[in-house]
This record gives C-alpha cells, sequence and structure tokens, in this order.
C-alpha cells in the first residue's frame, strides 16, 4: 500500500480536527507515494526504534508520540534528534504519528483503558469537542440513486445509532437547459430538459464532509452536480480527555492489585487514602495531573494516569482523591495492540505490523 492510504486508514480513525491546538502531530516525514508492505509501531520514535525498523525492513515507523514537537530551523549532523530525522530520511523510512486525535478517538487510548478496567456508564473526563452533523442532499437520475447510495453509505454517511446506510429518498423532476460548451450526460444544447430525479438525503459528521462530497461528485453522473448541505442542531459524539465511570464496589488494594495485572506492571504509585472502598474511577491516560479537578468535580474516589507531581498529590488531597500513578508510558502502550488490529483490518492483510515495546528511557526500580 501507499504510505498515504495508510495515513488516510488512521485519519478515518484518529480524526485530524481532534488534534489540540498545542499539538504537532501526524504526517511528519518521508514521501506519501512510498510502498509500504511493513510497519513498525512504538510510542516514540528514538534511534532504538529506528535501528529496529531498519532490522525488520520495515517502510513506515508509526507513533503515539510525536517525533517533530517544536519547530526545526534546520537538519544538520550535529544534535541527537537533527541526526535521527537526517537518518530517517536517508534511509527513505515515512514517519506519522496520532498524539491527541488518538487520545480523544473512540476506541483510542482513554476507551481502552476504559474497556480495560471495565469501567460503567464511561463518559469523557473534560470535553473537548461535540461533533457537528450535517445534513447533504444531492439530486441524482434514477438510473444511478442506487450507485450513489451505496458511495454515500461505504463511504461514512447515514450513520443513525447503531444503523447504517440510512438515507431518505424523493422523486421528483429535474429541469435545466446546457449551455454552450457543455458535454451533458442527459439531453442536448439549449433544450429545456426534465428529468425524473431522486432527491437522495442524509446525515454526514463534520469529519467526513468533505471526502463525502468529493465522492459523490465523482460517482456522480452530471457535470455539474446539484447538492445541498445543512448545518443541524442535532449532535454528533463527544470527545474529550480521559474518562470516568462506575465498577462494582471494592476495596482499594483489590482495585490496585486488578490495576497492575491489567497493565502489566509490578508497582504503582499511590498517594491519598488506600483505606477505602471505591466504586466511581477517573482515568487518563498519559500525563493527565491537569484534569484531577475534573475528575473531583465528576465524584470520582481515585483517579488514575501519569507523571504526578508534588503539588499534584497537595491539590488531590485537599480534594480527598486518591490518585494512582501507572506511568505515562504504562497508561499509553494499551494502545499498540488497537493499532496493530485496526491496521491488519482495514489493510484486509495487506500489511505486515510489528510492535516493538520499550519503554523510552529505561525505568529500573532499584
Amino acid at each position: 500500500m501507499k504510505a498515504i492510504d495508510i495515513i488516510n486508514i488512521m485519519n478515518k480513525w484518529a480524526y485530524p480536527i481532534l488534534i489540540d491546538e498545542w499539538d504537532n502531530t501526524g504526517f511528519q516525514i518521508g514521501d506519501p507515494n512510498r510502498q509500504v508492505s511493513k510497519i513498525l509501531l512504538a510510542l516514540d520514535l528514538d534511534r532504538e526504534v529506528l535501528e529496529k525498523a531498519l532490522e525488520e525492513e520495515a517502510e513506515m515507523i508509526i507513533t503515539h508520540h510525536p517525533l517533530i514537537f517544536k519547530p526545526i530551523k534546520s537538519i544538520v549532523y550535529n544534535s541527537y534528534k537533527e541526526k535521527l530525522i537526517y537518518d530517517i530520511i536517508k534511509n527513505d523510512i515515512v514517519v506519522y504519528n496520532a498524539h491527541t486525535n488518538l487520545d480523544l478517538a473512540k476506541g483510542g487510548v482513554n476507551d481502552t483503558l476504559i474497556d480495560l478496567f471495565g469501567l460503567k456508564n464511561a463518559e469523557p473526563l473534560r470535553t473537548t469537542h461535540e461533533e457537528s452533523l450535517y445534513k447533504f442532499v444531492v439530486f441524482v437520475p434514477k438510473s444511478h440513486a442506487n450507485t450513489i447510495r451505496k458511495v454515500l453509505g461505504d463511504e461514512g454517511a447515514g450513520f443513525i445509532g447503531n444503523y447504517s446506510h440510512c438515507t431518505y429518498n424523493v422523486e421528483g423532476i429535474g429541469t435545466f437547459m446546457p449551455l454552450e460548451g457543455t458535454n451533458p450526460f442527459i439531453g442536448e444544447a439549449y433544450n429545456l430538459e426534465e428529468v425524473e430525479e431522486i432527491r437522495i438525503e442524509t446525515v454526514v459528521k463534520e469529519a467526513d464532509l468533505k471526502k463525502i462530497v468529493n465522492k459523490v461528485i465523482a460517482a456522480h453522473p452530471y457535470e455539474e452536480v446539484a447538492y445541498d448541505i445543512y448545518h443541524l442542531l442535532n449532535k454528533g459524539n463527544i470527545y474529550g480527555y480521559g474518562g470516568i465511570g462506575n465498577i462494582d464496589r471494592m476495596p482499594l488494594n483489590k482495585f490496585l492489585d486488578i490495576i497492575k495485572e491489567k497493565l502489566d506492571v509490578d508497582r504503582l504509585m499511590v498517594y491519598g487514602n488506600i483505606n477505602r472502598d471505591v466504586e466511581r474511577v477517573a482515568l487518563c491516560g498519559g500525563s493527565g495531573a491537569s484534569f484531577i479537578f475534573d475528575a473531583f468535580k465528576k465524584g470520582a474516589e481515585v483517579y488514575i494516569t501519569g507523571d504526578i507531581k508534588y503539588h499534584d498529590v497537595q491539590y488531590a488531597n485537599e480534594l480527598g482523591l486518591t490518585l494512582i500513578d501507572a506511568g505515562h508510558y504504562n497508561t499509553e502502550k494499551v494502545i499498540l495492540p488497537v493499532i496493530k488490529s485496526y491496521l491488519e483490518k482495514e489493510s484486509e492483510g495487506l500489511l505486515s505490523v510489528k510492535i516493538y515495546d520499550k519503554m523510552s528511557p529505561k525505568c529500573i526500580f532499584y
């Protein structure tokens, strides 16, 4: 597959519109037309990951964290990152990452953690994006109505709850007069034509709108396609950082053992009251200290995240919230098998995807 096709597959899941304004992520290095058969997945891209990619003869590296985060003024061979970028380019490796958009995406980092711990009635800790919905209406000759309906449904239009390919269709008469320089599918120049047409309308998500309009135009038989777009007050999916939900009430000590088992870790750093029962659990993959108050506001008794600092502990203690620092790496590594399964399924087996599960830099408990 071409690299750009793989990137489009990822963008279909981790929508670029979900990327936070402070973030820099996406297609970062390489040729979009590079043929790719092997991909290496990792949380971060460092020298060790590049060497592993070369060893595996992978043409593409996909990471969660961006390699290029701050602006680069030059690429010369005299610093760690510049040398790394230089060698990536020299070896014709494609680099793509999905960061905040994968944190927020349905089935992304935080949803994976929610499923892992079995949180019920879960919702985001802090909502950042409410998906806009649009009504897309297109007028089609009856002979091509089925074709256009299939294009709409296959490209993601017409989802209502657990139903796909939902459209509403009305028959009518379309009129038009082809003028000079036209090559009409039906009729002749300067004749007022009447054609039996179908008005097809459906619901389209904001992230899919541009793609669907282009696909319909490409499949439509007319030179000039008549279509309307209406912004709806209906709301689509809600996206946000972290998650909060309920578990069956149990002693915190028992829940800590479950966390260690699910995340495959030997140790957790726990701050606050540990002699308590818990039912309301908040979590955020990676570095989630900025959502401590959100967890408190939504009634959490414990909050699982990473990168907890001294003053974060003091603040949570004042709120009566128990903090569990499972580590930035450990709360995000869970997404790698999910990406692997997704790419293998969406590529219909054309891609070989390998996970390089490493902590960088390595942490040793002494």
